[in-house]
């Protein structure tokens, strides 16, 4: 397939060429244009290229959906470095941990993360933070964005090409710490391009990106996607109040809404104002990161007759989106056809292609996949195999060539559209004091998507587990949205032979108690 653009620097360079008066940005009352966002990604990038950055360096970003997180993603592509977003919703250590893993040289932070990155080691592992918000301080270490902006020195531009590395996107399976997925330009763009061409995006389009930036989802299709058509991007800073969100959409006349299951949910159970449901543009919804329920399914095709619902399926490591429903076909249940220049195969345990209507494996490849885990080279020879990645989930194709996803192979649990891995839940609760061994697996929650449950076996003389203690320390240890939502004491964690935990063990059990 052919791009148009081997990098994202070039991207906006044409894009402020040709549409420079344009509104790109809406950032609440203020209005960015592209050529705006070209003049102050020019600028980061001549301060970031005085503190020593240049081509192949990580630049981790650790900010709030905001104009800067844009800005950011242009300067570092224009120095020929790799972009890192990290989850704002980590704590200390595991931020930590991703700026060690990752070799980040740079950081980029908000100022309402202040707190979370001063007790990291980010001023030990990092050459620089500039800080995006009001600042109280400055330092040789910190400088506020405004100042990185405003600088009267300039830098050339590095030419990627699309088999360089753009960005690197922490995520894992079900064992050991996250890892770097390197996402290349060509993978991106890729993304990109079969997305406009499944979605049907247009200049004229107008997206609205409240779920976070630093998410692959919306990092790709709510944020690339839309500056690689020349459309324009409605920016919320913050969920809070969740009506904003609607006032946004009716005032800034957005036409295309992205957004995750609970999200969805929340909107088919909401009471809008009639004059919402009569003078919305909205044209399409997209929905990813989890499985819509039926019944949100239905609810939204009663509400809202004009516009269409495409679900999709996709996961970090293809950039992210392998298939979608398409505006003039979507079937219930399923996650639709492969996008355009992308393959998708169910195969058995030995790779062999089984026939369309029959449970197995999920496989694909094309552009979008990953170039592979940083540092890992032993994991990414077990995820790609012969060009095609092993998603790690199980479904069928109809004839149609209509993905049908069944079930996750994986333990990976996805609360409100973010993921969240047992095995590293585990290895914290298993390091509390009195903790013999533990098992976290997914629910079903109407609200969350799935939420977190734990099983504790305690030490040999243990008689009881101090809930309330324990929880106080995975506060201190995991995100908020990481910490189960119950924890459980068992006897003994049930076993196979070789001593492995049987989570579908627990899961049956907890489905018992349930119903009895």
């Amino acid at each position: 397939m052919d791009y148009p653009y081997s990098n994202f620097y070039a991207l906006i360079q044409a894009q402020a060429k040709d549409r420079a008066k344009k509104v790109a940005l809406f950032d609440g009352e203020t209005k960015i244009t592209y050529s705006d966002i070209l003049y102050r990604a020019d600028k980061l990038a001549a301060t970031m290229a005085d503190a020593g950055i240049g081509r192949g360096d990580k630049v981790a970003l650790f900010l709030r959906n905001s104009p800067e997180f844009i800005y950011a993603v242009f300067a570092i592509s224009k120095l020929g470095a790799v972009t890192v977003p990290v989850n704002t919703f980590l704590k200390g250590e595991e931020l930590s941990y991703i700026l060690e893993d990752s070799g980040s040289k740079l950081l980029i932070a908000s100022m309402i993360h202040e707190k979370t990155v001063h007790v990291s080691r980010a001023s030990a592992l990092c050459h620089l933070t500039i800080w995006e918000g009001e600042m109280t301080h400055t330092d040789a270490y910190n400088i506020p964005f405004v100042e990185a902006i405003s600088t009267t020195l300039e830098v050339g531009a590095v030419a990627s090409g699309l088999d360089d590395i753009a960005v690197i996107v922490y995520t894992s399976g079900t064992t050991g710490k996250p890892k770097g997925a390197m996402l290349s330009y060509r993978n991106l763009l890729s993304n990109a391009e079969s997305g406009r061409q499944a979605i049907d995006v247009r200049a004229k389009d107008r997206s609205i990106v409240f779920l976070p930036m630093f998410h692959s989802f919306t990092f790709t299709i709510a944020v690339m996607l839309f500056l690689y058509v020349g459309a324009s991007i409605v920016i919320i800073r913050s969920l809070q109040p969740f009506s904003n969100i609607f006032k946004q959409v009716l005032t800034k006349k957005v036409t295309i809404f992205l957004g995750i299951p609970d999200v969805y949910t929340a909107l088919a159970r909401a009471k809008l104002p009639w004059y919402f449901m009569w003078f919305n543009r909205l044209r399409v919804f997209v929905s990813g990161a989890a499985a819509l329920q039926p019944k949100t399914l239905d609810a939204i095709s009663t509400k809202f007759k004009k516009t269409v619902l495409l679900e999709g399926y996709g996961l970090s490591e293809a950039s992210p989106v392998v298939s979608v429903n398409r505006r003039e076909k979507q079937k219930p249940g399923s996650v639709g056809p492969a996008l355009a220049g992308y393959e998708i195969k169910i195969v058995d345990e030995a790779m062999v292609e089984l026939p369309r209507g029959t449970v197995g494996d999920i496989i694909t490849r094309g552009d979008n996949i990953m170039q592979g885990y940083l540092g890992r080279p032993e994991a990414t020879a077990e995820t790609i195999v012969g060009g095609w990645l092993l998603t790690g989930d199980m479904g069928y194709m109809d004839e149609e060539g209509f993905l049908f996803i069944v079930d996750r192979k994986k333990d990976l649990i996805i609360s409100k559209g973010i993921n969240i891995y047992p095995r590293e839940l585990e290895e914290v609760i298993d390091r509390f004091a009195s903790v013999q061994a533990s098992a976290v697996i997914g629910v079903v929650d109407e609200k969350s998507g799935e939420i977190p449950i734990a099983y504790v076996e305690l030490e040999e003389g243990c008689e009881a587990l101090d809930e309330q203690t324990l929880r106080r320390y995975l506060r201190e240890h995991l995100a908020n949205y990481k910490i189960p939502r119950q924890i459980h004491t068992i006897s003994e964690l049930p076993k196979n032979a070789t001593g492995k935990v049987l989570k579908r063990v627990l899961k049956e059990q907890l489905r018992t108690e349930k119903t009895a």
